[in-house]
């Protein structure tokens, strides 16, 4: 990695070069003219110098020579807004490698310092003369012992793993340690912390390692550098996890590490460790005295670093911690739902501005407490913090707005340590447009079902009195007429019969039961009897007949309306009959069926051919029928009733054989 300094008085152009420059080949520190370029120069830090002048301006030859006289091999690249021949030609003169109109232009830049740098053998660069020669002629020893002051300072850093702030205790441990061992110069770079909803405190995406914190140097210097988790320094530590100097023969043969070290005029760096991972960098220049640290001394500093670390870690989960809060409570502030945190103590953790208008709209910006909830709801929640049990979504109206919806659901929080809950989350939702949108769709089916209904009845009641409108008419001349009276009996009792089980239809449609039913039915003579009702509907057909596959029918009773089932069976009989009008043979089988409750299943079975899928499917149906005359209403009353018995009706799908119907019902103790 190459390090430009780049002079200039305007932010465009260092922005325009860092947007077209590779951040792992180059890095850019960006400054005004003064001292400190002049001391990065003067320290061999620097491998090309970008400046930014115009070459119309004495003083820009002046910087040119400023440069060259601290240092005189770094490379100079100048931009400038226009340039004439004669001014060009001087800075050549003086050592400039290229002279570039503005706007950057990034191929032309990239291709000058690839052509500047490609081919060249880095030397090692020196790493500070004094220090090689303290490190080999041995440790330095002070004359007050700096090694027990550090295990001082090691005790007092326990504490440090309970911060939140890092910055501050960065900044504290950076000055205790000037304090007691006066090191001059030191830096920390940390890597990036992760964000709200990830598993771990480290940014995994980021690899590289920023300033903190530093003593004895300018900020400003280290704005535009980081270390990179996979060359120099950081990338060194990264891998090793051990104490780095400047001195040793791994910085000096490597390039980048030698030359992050002379950028930043530090002699040695340590890893800061949490135990698990590498967290920063810590760098160190030697003692204010000049003098180079013992190996003793780096040790302890690199177990109070590894302190430091779990500080940082901590303080980067707190952070997480407080992210994750103030996200959930974001996004619980910007429902429309009513949402309230209620903790174990039965206080109130949160409540959004919707809880605050449902419960306290006459106390807007009070704060919320437990029991500005409706009793009702206080106890489930109380109940859930603890039994650790949440309430499924129920509906209920408030007191205060009875004209108003709300569907509320109870969610407990808890941990794994914990055999119940911590908390509870309450939410009330607003559902009364939604219901009364139900309502109206509701009225809507019952409104197209009396249409329905209303145009079959009047089909139905029609058909019936066209043969007595037809006897009407001939009435007076055939009165004397045998076979007309005949005939017209004949009309009259069907046309009764069928619209009276029209009108028995509705009223079993109409009618609501509830309760038990007082009444033992015995099964054998219901079902005899609705044979023979539903035969009597039949006329002009052949004579019936039913059969029972078990005789053992009188012990079984059971309870309800005698005359409602027996019209129910009269109608499955009357479906069954009509399956097959040339041999209208029907089978009943009865038996006890002992799985959970005790029932009674009625198998209906007709010598037909079946009910297709689609039959057996919408059977059941209001005014569906495979027939051209006729309501459709049979089974549709049938289920009816037997469903207000607290039984159930089935018709099975078998085409080709003979249809079946089942009817089950529950069979008293």
């Amino acid at each position: 990695m190459r390090t430009l300094l780049v002079l200039t008085g305007q932010p465009s152009l260092a922005a325009a070069l860092q947007s077209v420059l590779d951040p792992l080949k180059f890095q850019l520190i960006v400054k005004e003219e003064g001292a400190e370029a002049e001391l990065l120069l003067a320290r061999g830090a620097i491998d090309a110098t970008i400046l930014d002048v115009a070459l119309t301006d004495t003083r820009a030859i002046h910087l040119i020579q400023q440069i060259k006289g601290f240092a005189p091999g770094c490379p100079i690249l100048v931009y400038a807004e226009s340039k004439q021949w004669d001014w060009e030609e001087d800075a050549y003169l003086l050592g400039v490698e290229h002279v570039l109109a503005k706007p950057v232009r990034g191929k032309l830049l990239n291709h000058l310092l690839s052509r500047l740098f490609d081919g060249s053998d880095p030397v090692p660069l020196a790493t500070g003369r004094a220090s090689m020669q303290a490190i080999e002629s041995g440790p330095f020893r002070s004359p007050v012992d700096p090694v027990r002051a550090l295990e001082a300072l090691r005790r007092v850093s326990g504490v440090l793993t309970h911060s939140r702030d890092s910055t501050a205790v960065l900044k504290q441990f950076l000055l205790l340690l000037r304090e007691i061992i006066g090191v001059n110069r030191a830096i920390i770079f940390l890597r990036k912390p992760a964000g709200v909803l990830n598993e771990s405190p480290l940014s995994a995406d980021d690899r590289w390692l920023r300033s903190a914190c530093a003593i004895g140097i300018d900020q400003t210097v280290l704005q535009h550098f980081a270390l990179s988790l996979g060359a120099g320094i950081g990338g060194h530590l990264h891998r090793q996890g051990r104490i780095l100097q400047a001195a040793s023969r791994e910085a000096s043969a490597n390039r980048d590490i030698a030359k992050e070290f002379q950028l930043l005029g530090a002699q040695v760096a340590i890893p800061i460790l949490d135990r698990e991972s590498l967290l920063g960098v810590a760098v160190f220049d030697e003692r204010l005295t000049g003098e180079p640290f013992a190996n003793e001394e780096l040790s302890l500093i690199f177990h109070m670093l590894e302190e430091v670390g779990l500080a940082i870690r901590n303080s980067w989960l707190h952070d997480q911690v407080l992210g994750n809060h103030a996200m959930i409570a974001d996004i619980l502030g910007h429902l429309g739902s009513a949402c309230v945190v209620v903790g174990h103590n039965l206080a109130a953790l949160h409540a959004n501005s919707s809880a605050q208008q449902l419960f306290l709209p006459d106390r807007p910006g009070r704060a919320f407490e437990f029991s500005a909830l409706p009793q009702a709801l206080g106890s489930l929640v109380f109940t859930t913090i603890k039994t650790g049990v949440g309430v499924p979504p129920f509906k209920l109206q408030l007191p205060h707005t009875p004209d108003s919806h709300f569907r509320a659901v109870i969610t407990p929080f808890r941990t794994q340590s914990t055999p119940g809950s911590n908390a509870a989350l309450l939410v009330v939702e607003d559902i009364t447009e939604h219901e009364r949108a139900a309502q109206l769709d509701i009225e809507a089916a019952n409104l197209r079902m009396v249409t329905s209904m209303a145009e079959h009845l009047a089909h139905e009641i029609g058909n019936s009195l066209v043969p007595l409108s037809t006897h009407q008419q001939l009435l007076r001349d055939s009165i004397g007429d045998p076979e007309f009276q005949e005939s017209l009996s004949g009309a009259l009792a069907n046309g009764v019969k069928r619209i009276s089980r029209l009108a028995n239809q509705m009223l079993f449609l109409a009618r609501d039961w509830k309760g038990d039913f007082p009444d033992s039915v015995q099964m054998s003579d219901l079902i005899v009897e609705a044979f023979h009702e539903a035969h009597t509907l039949q006329p002009g057909h052949k004579l019936a007949q039913l059969n029972f596959a078990n005789p053992e029918l009188a012990k079984w009773k059971i309870s309800g309306d005698y005359k409602a089932l027996r019209h129910a069976f009269s109608e499955i009989m009357l479906n069954a009959l009509q399956a097959n009008p040339d041999d209208p043979n029907v089978e009943v089988r009865l038996a006890e069926n002992a799985g959970g409750e005790r029932q009674l299943d009625v198998e209906v079975r007709d010598s037909g051919k079946g009910f297709s899928q689609e039959s057996a499917q919408r059977g059941p149906e209001p005014f569906y029928s495979t027939r051209t005359v006729g309501l459709g209403l049979g089974l549709t009353v049938s289920r009816k009733i037997i469903e207000s018995h607290r039984g159930r009706i089935e018709i099975a799908s078998h085409t080709g054989e003979r249809g079946i119907v089942r009817v089950s019902l529950p069979i008293p103790n």
